[in-house]
């Protein structure tokens, strides 16, 4: 399994209680997680703390799934690179 996959799924489970062995790639943040737009603001101040990256907030809206979030950091590390 993916380090930063691992690092996300803790920050997740962190800021909506949930068992970080229940999320995948393919966990929805909404449907699955019941997250709300608070939440998946939350989740990106830590992400962006975590990775030490900026994430554009216009791209937070389509982050749907944990896979997603996923590649959004990793384009922003490659971006700071």
């Amino acid at each position: 399994m993916d380090s930063e996959f691992e690092r996300i799924k803790k920050i997740v489970a962190d800021v909506l209680n949930v068992d970080p062995e229940e999320i995948t790639e393919k966990t929805t943040f909404e449907e699955d997680l019941g997250a709300d737009s608070l939440d998946m603001y939350q989740i990106l101040l830590g992400l962006e703390e975590e990775f030490g990256v900026e994430v554009d907030l216009d791209k937070v809206k389509d982050i749907k799934t944990a896979g997603e979030a996923l590649q959004v950091v990793r384009q922003a590390i490659g971006e700071n690179a």
